[in-house]
């Protein structure tokens, strides 16, 4: 639930809402409900992506501004999950096919500048030979990445980049996602950033809580295996623990919540975030 208090009434700009999660052959979606307060025209789109899209209009001024998304989803991904790489990608460097290529277009081009080549040569400490094992690598650079980077809460808009995470040495799970997406591009892999939700009923990963919390991997694409997820915060392979709403290029463009209202800056009092997943 998303919870927006404003200190006198405005009126509400349009919002985009991703918060329907994504069928997948893991996750099967039992029922969504979203319900808006104060009540709100919805028209429903699907992006370039296959990402569903709720678009908000509202006709009336307010105070407070509350959405709600409620789902129940079957999530049979297996702890220890098995890839059918193909043969002519199971060692890196590979070639994707002509039409992969095509298809992938820019999820396999770095998205941040690096004009001195500093990412190509940080990656370079996880490459252990050419060629080495396709998904060895990817592991490698995921576990790297926790290894190296301290894991921070950060409750501030904004992603850093992949060299900002490196020199800092901290980051949260969004930043975690960002420098492993640019890292495998780096490399000339196929590579989407993902937004969902965290189950955690052990209360053990990083990144949750409660049981659940909103959060941030990447899926690689490999040739026979196809998207491959990689969470980098929790040292994680597969989809165990993960329910996807949203993919894209950019972690910009998997924002949950976006909106505006008419007004100054310091009417919004308090925005507010909750999450709960539990077994059912």
């Amino acid at each position: 639930m998303t919870t927006y208090r404003y200190r006198d009434s405005v009126r509400l700009g349009p919002h985009r809402l991703m918060l329907r999660p994504r069928e997948t052959r893991d996750i099967t979606l039992r029922s969504f409900d979203l319900e808006i307060v104060p009540t709100a025209r919805i028209d429903w789109i699907n992006d370039v992506s296959g990402n569903a899209i709720a678009s908000a209009s509202f006709d009336v001024t307010t105070k407070s501004l509350t959405i709600r998304s409620r789902t129940t989803v079957d999530l049979t991904a297996p702890v220890w999950p098995v890839f059918p790489i193909a043969a002519s990608a199971a060692s890196y460097p590979f070639i994707y096919s002509e039409e992969d290529w095509t298809d992938l277009g820019a999820l396999s081009t770095p998205q941040y500048a690096d004009d001195a080549g500093r990412l190509s040569n940080w990656v370079e400490q996880f490459v252990m030979g050419r060629p080495t094992d396709t998904l060895s690598l990817l592991k490698d650079i995921s576990n790297g990445i926790t290894a190296q980077i301290a894991y921070e809460i950060r409750e501030t808009e904004g992603t850093q980049g992949p060299l900002e995470t490196i020199d800092r040495g901290i980051g949260s799970c969004r930043d975690f996602a960002v420098l492993l997406a640019d890292t495998a591009r780096t490399l000339g892999l196929g590579t989407r950033l993902v937004s969902g939700y965290l189950y955690d009923p052990t209360d053990d990963r990083l990144g949750s809580a409660a049981a659940g919390f909103t959060h941030a991997w990447v899926e690689v694409y490999v040739p026979g295996a196809g998207w491959i997820p990689f969470d980098p915060t929790n040292r994680s392979v597969g989809s165990a623990h993960l329910i996807p709403v949203a993919v894209a290029r950019n972690i910009s463009q998997i924002t949950p919540v976006i909106g505006s209202f008419q007004g100054d800056k310091s009417d919004l009092i308090s925005l507010d975030v909750a999450v709960r997943v539990e077994d059912q």
